[in-house]
């Protein structure tokens, strides 16, 4: 309902803009993609981050290509800054002058699909739409409609240092989460004689890892009854894997149970620890680092770790994907060109290109080709086959600047709290903060 209001107040707003002007939107309703649509004589204006034109500028180029031979329409493509799209995107939408097609990382989206700010797609219209990785889409749907559209990921791996691994004479990479526990005994029976050595490098307050092990055992965070959120972390599924978490901290880990994942890679790096879980950019991140931390222009240097890692999916944990999702504008006057562009833009032939370049697909039916064509991101393809994405209510991000699940995480880790209490706790301000009118 909240969505319904805030795209009529969004249109009311446009259409008053129009008739001021003389001239509005010719295509309001639904961003379709399907059937040709005659652009000649117009100009899709895209916002894409700078990833885009560094990494694989050719692929864009390409798609813009195809879409202007089969619409007639041009592309203008304008790269934006991680540092202030937020800030410059909340202006412009607030003028007329707004891009057609828009960038936004898939955990930014919510926000702008509960204002109004993007116009509903027909998911249909996109190839390899009925495989869409859940952590991206996730950002997407609202009452069973879709307003943008997954674009890339990036997963998280369990990173892992092959010598030690080696040393403790296990040959590969855990396969099963018994596994997981089988070597982290024998690394550490290896490594008893230095007294900072952990296994696992998991610090306390990770909550994307420890909600990662919450879905494992099919639990959830919250789900929606009716017009109503209800917390589920109290269920027994997600105590089952709140408690497989905790467990595995208080044997295996050494971290600090009042810290998150910052800085993980940094403090991996120092040599204490044989596995943590991160972002599969993260390993880069552990083998070098900046020579000045304070300096964006420092040189790198080699860390102890350099060349000693290796990555593969956490067995049977869900990953939690970073990446981005692409919508049309609300106040678009080219919808469905707007439309047209994604579906090029995020096409077989478009996913092929990113690959590539080292990014992900946006569907799980791409990602065993992905490892395929391009084995350095084989473990982030595995891992990204199973994902999932936190609650999309309109106030969520509510919960994460309340810290209510890191808060619940120390609590039990501290001994504050029983798994029992901590999540019949965090159920609590989670039914409160979603459902607030």
């Amino acid at each position: 309902m909240k969505r319904k209001i805030a795209v009529a107040a969004a249109l009311a707003a446009t259409l008053l803009g129009s008739a001021a002007c003389g001239s509005g939107s010719d295509d309001s309703g639904t961003a379709s993609a399907n059937g040709k649509v005659d652009g000649t004589g117009k100009t899709v204006k895209v916002w894409l981050m700078v990833d885009a034109q560094s990494s694989w500028k050719d692929v864009v180029d390409d798609a813009s290509k195809r879409f202007t031979a089969a619409t007639g329409a041009q592309v203008t493509v304008e790269y934006q800054q991680w540092a202030n799209h937020l800030t410059k995107l909340d202006a412009t939408l607030a003028g007329s002058d707004v891009p057609d097609v828009v960038e936004l990382g898939n955990t930014e989206f919510s926000k702008y699909v509960f204002n109004g700010g993007f116009a509903e797609v027909n998911k249909a219209d996109f190839e390899n739409s009925d495989s869409w990785l859940t952590g991206l889409s996730g950002a997407c749907e609202l009452d069973g409609e879709y307003y943008c559209v997954p674009y890339y990921a990036g997963a998280r791996v369990m990173i892992y240092r092959t010598d030690l691994f080696k040393a403790a004479g296990i040959e590969a990479a855990p396969a099963t989460y018994d596994e997981l526990l089988a070597d982290a005994d024998k690394l550490a029976a290896k490594n008893s004689s230095d007294a900072k050595f952990a296994p696992v490098y998991m610090p306390g307050q990770y909550w994307y890892a420890a909600m990662s092990f919450v879905k494992s055992t099919g639990g959830d965070i919250a789900k929606k009854d009716g017009d109503k959120w209800v917390g589920q972390l109290s269920q027994p599924a997600s105590q089952q894997g709140l408690q497989r978490w905790v467990d595995l901290i208080k044997k295996y880990s050494k971290a600090d149970v009042a810290k998150d994942e910052n800085d993980q890679a940094a403090v991996f790096a120092q040599g204490k620890s044989a596995i943590f879980y991160g972002n599969a950019w993260e390993q880069g991140s552990a083998e070098q680092t900046k020579k000045d931390p304070n300096d964006p222009n420092s040189a790198l240097v080699d860390t102890k770790v350099k060349g000693k890692l290796a990555a593969a999916p956490m067995p049977e944990i869900p990953s939690f994907l970073g990446g981005s999702n692409l919508g049309v504008t609300q106040k678009s006057a080219n919808k469905e060109l707007g439309a047209q562009w994604i579906k090029y833009f995020t096409d077989s032939t478009a996913m092929s290109g990113l690959v590539k370049a080292g990014a992900l697909p946006n569907a799980t039916a791409l990602l065993d080709k992905a490892a395929a064509d391009n084995p350095a991101i084989a473990p982030a393809a595995l891992a990204a086959k199973n994902s999932w994405f936190p609650p999309n209510a309109d106030k969520w991000a509510d919960v994460e600047k309340a810290s209510v699940l890191k808060t619940m995480l120390t609590d039990v880790l501290t001994g504050k709290k029983t798994v029992a209490d901590a999540t019949a706790w965090a159920d609590e301000q989670i039914n409160a903060t979603l459902n607030e009118s």
